[in-house]
């Protein structure tokens, strides 16, 4: 195919053989062009790590599937993320970033670094409290879940009063939408977003939160970015003794500063029982309450909640995509190619500005349309 047309559709699936590499060895990738004393910082560690690692398990799954049923040839094994291990050799000095780190990278940040097996005169773990802002993470209560609706309604209408905003996380998409149902009937405005919320519809609603067009969001699963909303106040965790991933120690202190960019903020956990995760979570807050209390004291910082900006322009433009996809089947294909192009276009001047997430939103609604 090279030969006689100049290309071959899938050719990386047999790179192995241009770099003359063994079966099973690991490809090229960007970090082998970096310089030998490179410094590598992985923000969000105790979530990017798995990721890292669950990027070559995810490629051979897939792959298989396609080998064993005569869709590629074994090569194609051989174009791959790398495996954590190979990845892991290839990096030298390292920052792990994150409010929860995982046990993984405390017990790589130690005195007695195990990447270079070097010995270092200092604490490799920084723990670092203290905000500019003053602002301290919020303070936490344990209610009993009976009566625990009428309850939030409460606390809702409290919030609301003062122009605040809340978020609800629970368990189950059932009780999230039934929740939903039910703030709705009595008057709350109300949204709620869940797996299934598109990016850009999504992107709208977090708008329409900040805007105070909605005043409370239920969720269950509120940890993904994007939920940096310093108009939330309360923070309300239902279910917050049902022990699991979503009720972890490092999942509960991650939804407990989604309240921390306020200056009255507040979570409440309702729960029969106090876990060992909520216990954890508890504690670990307090303490960095106490750390930042002390240095507030000491430096005369009065907490300010922090203040973000509306882009009105950016989130007109957002809406107006989300309208378009709505609408996009109907359109003939003449008109679905000029949308396209000018998406296109829209996506290249973003970058040029280096608005690099409103670029990268353009491309995944580019993508989502040309698959219609």
């Amino acid at each position: 195919m090279m030969e006689q047309t100049g290309t071959c559709s899938g050719i990386e699936n047999y790179s192995r053989y241009f770099d003359q590499r063994q079966p099973g060895e690991p490809p090229t990738t960007l970090i082998d062009y970096f310089p030998d004393d490179f410094l590598l910082v992985i923000d969000e560690s105790h979530m990017t790590i798995p990721q890292i690692g669950g990027m070559y398990a995810g490629d051979r799954s897939r792959k298989e599937k396609l080998v064993d049923h005569g869709f590629r040839l074994p090569s194609a094994f051989d174009n791959r993320p790398l495996r954590f291990d190979e990845f892991y050799r290839k990096v030298g000095q390292t920052i792990f970033v994150s409010a929860t780190p995982a046990q993984f990278e405390i017990d790589r940040s130690t005195k007695n670094n195990a990447i270079s097996g070097s010995t270092v005169p200092y604490d490799a773990v920084i723990r670092q409290f203290i905000r500019p802002t003053g602002l301290l993470d919020p303070e936490i209560e344990v209610r009993k879940p009976a009566g625990q609706i009428k309850d939030l309604m409460k606390e809702i209408s409290a919030r609301v009063e003062k122009g605040q905003r809340v978020l609800v996380t629970t368990l189950t998409k059932r009780m999230a939408e039934e929740l939903t149902e039910y703030l709705q009937e009595n008057g709350i405005k109300v949204a709620y977003i869940h797996s299934d919320v598109e990016t850009l519809e999504r992107t709208n609603i977090l708008h329409a939160l900040r805007l105070g067009e909605h005043d409370v969001l239920v969720g269950i699963n509120l940890l993904r970015e994007g939920l940096d909303l310093p108009e939330v106040s309360l923070v309300a965790i239902l279910d917050a003794d049902k022990e699991g991933f979503l009720r972890s120690k490092t999942s509960l202190i991650q939804t407990i500063g989604r309240a921390a960019r306020h200056n009255e903020g507040k979570v409440i956990m309702y729960a029969s029982s106090i876990t060992d995760s909520m216990r954890a979570a508890i504690e670990e807050t307090k303490e960095r309450r106490k750390i930042q209390e002390e240095y507030n004291r000491q430096h005369g910082i009065v907490p300010q909640t922090i203040t973000k900006t509306l882009k009105p322009k950016e989130e007109k433009e957002e809406k107006k995509l989300l309208e378009i996809n709505t609408a996009f089947k109907k359109l003939p294909g003449k008109e679905k190619k000029k949308i396209i192009a000018e998406l296109s276009e829209l996506m290249h001047q973003a970058a040029e500005e280096l608005e690099f997430e409103r670029a990268a939103t353009l491309r995944d609604q580019i993508i989502r349309l040309e698959s219609l």
